[in-house]
């Protein structure tokens, strides 16, 4: 969605000097530009902040009454010349801590595990009635999602093989999912901005950049699963266009937020050339991000 404020002259919510100059008193008072530097901050960070609201409710929603399904984190098999391998893992072997981070389930280690690849990682295991300290390398690999999707993630080389009962829903209330809605848009949030350094650092690959023609590909896909799996991806998508608003870039959210905050320290506002010129570089850096996903899309549905 888009609002333009009263007093805007562009898109990029600019000012015109000759319309604010010539606004009547009663005008003035209802002008976005002739408000306060707080509030005009407030007011711009009001949409990213709802669009993680508005995940973390969906979040909430889910683990309320869907409940929080788990399996335990057991090593059923391990694959040879692996890194669970060489880390000296053993069927049978049940993964606790990894980091100091409490493992409830397969999915988590998964997790953890998928954004750490080439990263030491330290795991408790249960071993019997022993508990083990082990050390692992995950590695990265592309992985293969059953859509036939091509995910770059780090693995260990454990499987978890599923049998009858084996899943258990755990039911949770409303505090308690109000905090893993919290845990999971945080996670979302973690997670996009380790790969966005990672692909200025050369350890990501930008081809996982996607646009409008992936995010359509992989709702067809999602909705086959069910409605639940397509609410967590609307929430999922919530999260990356709030997030996306952020970055400090003219003519988004965050760019403002960016002016404003100089505003704040100089104690009057950037001059109209200065802005202008900003948000002509935030138009084009947006463009070319535009340009991109769309670029990578058209391969992606090529390949598959």
């Amino acid at each position: 969605g888009y609002v333009k404020f009263f007093g805007d002259e562009s898109e990029a919510s600019t000012p015109s000097s000759e319309a604010l100059a010539s606004m009547t008193e009663e005008e003035r008072q209802g002008s976005f530009h002739h408000k306060k530097v707080g509030p005009r901050a407030a007011i711009v960070a009001a949409g990213p902040i709802a669009n993680f609201v508005l995940a973390i409710v969906i979040f909430t929603g889910l683990f309320t009454f869907l409940g929080k399904p788990s399996t335990t984190a057991r090593v059923d098999q391990i694959e040879a010349g692996s890194a669970a391998a060489a880390a000296g893992f053993e069927v049978g072997d049940v993964v606790t801590v990894i980091d100091g981070s409490k493992i409830e389930s397969f999915s988590d280690m998964q997790r953890i595990v998928g954004v750490h690849a080439g990263d030491p990682l330290s795991f408790t295991v249960k071993r019997g009635e022993s508990t083990l300290q082990l050390q692992g390398t995950p590695q990265l690999r592309e992985v293969k999602d059953p859509f036939g999707n091509v995910h770059k993630l780090g693995v260990l080389g454990i499987t978890r093989k599923t049998v009858a009962g084996d899943t258990l829903t755990e039911r949770v209330d409303p505090a308690t999912a109000l905090w893993l809605g919290v845990k999971e848009t945080w996670f979302v949030v973690d997670r996009t901005l380790a790969y966005i350094g990672g692909v200025f650092t050369g350890r990501e690959a930008a081809d996982q950049v996607g646009g409008p023609l992936r995010i359509a590909q992989i709702s067809g896909q999602v909705a086959t699963i069910g409605l639940a799996a397509l609410v967590h991806l609307a929430a999922v998508l919530s999260i990356s266009i709030g997030l996306l608003n952020l970055f400090p870039v003219p003519l988004l959210d965050g760019g403002h937020l960016l002016f404003y905050a100089v505003e704040a320290v100089r104690g009057r506002p950037l001059s109209e050339r200065a802005q202008e010129m900003g948000f002509r570089i935030g138009l084009g850096l947006v463009l070319m991000l535009m340009v991109f996903a769309t670029y990578n899309d058209i391969l992606h549905l090529a390949a598959s």
